[in-house]
């Protein structure tokens, strides 16, 4: 599956946690969400620091700037927080494994449990959560 490809599937299936994924959906998935995130965050932290730089009133603007794309950062973040996790239990779901171990993020080093599981091969047959992924 292209990038491309995966973003589609991402934004159609945008709450469906029932399913497969392979993992080049997953992680081209991933990847886009990063970005997604990135493009907006990493400028804001450039304004934010600018204007903390100079210490003056003077440089409201890029304070002003950064904080707006904060927020809009934030709230991408928050839009793809929904198709991030479906997206990660049909993952599991193409391991043969609940899409609840998601909770594991919750768990101190649980984070490091969870990628390998998300990179882990699928079952090649098909299994309980739906036919195999071609």
């Amino acid at each position: 599956m292209s990038f491309a490809e995966a973003v589609k599937t991402g934004f159609s299936k945008y709450a469906t946690f029932d399913g497969r994924a392979k993992r080049s959906e997953f992680w081209w998935w991933y990847l886009f969400e990063t970005l997604a995130v990135l493009v907006f965050m990493l400028p804001a932290a450039l304004f934010i620091g600018l204007s903390a730089g100079n210490g003056s009133e003077a440089n409201g603007a890029p304070l002003a700037i950064g904080i707006i794309l904060y927020v809009v950062g934030g709230l991408v973040a928050l839009a793809l927080l929904v198709p991030t996790y479906a997206v990660g239990c049909r993952r599991l779901h193409d391991r043969g494994q609940s899409g609840w171990l998601q909770l594991l993020i919750l768990v101190p080093c649980g984070n490091i449990a969870l990628i390998v599981l998300w990179a882990l091969e699928g079952t090649p047959t098909d299994n309980a959560y739906g036919p195999a992924s071609t």
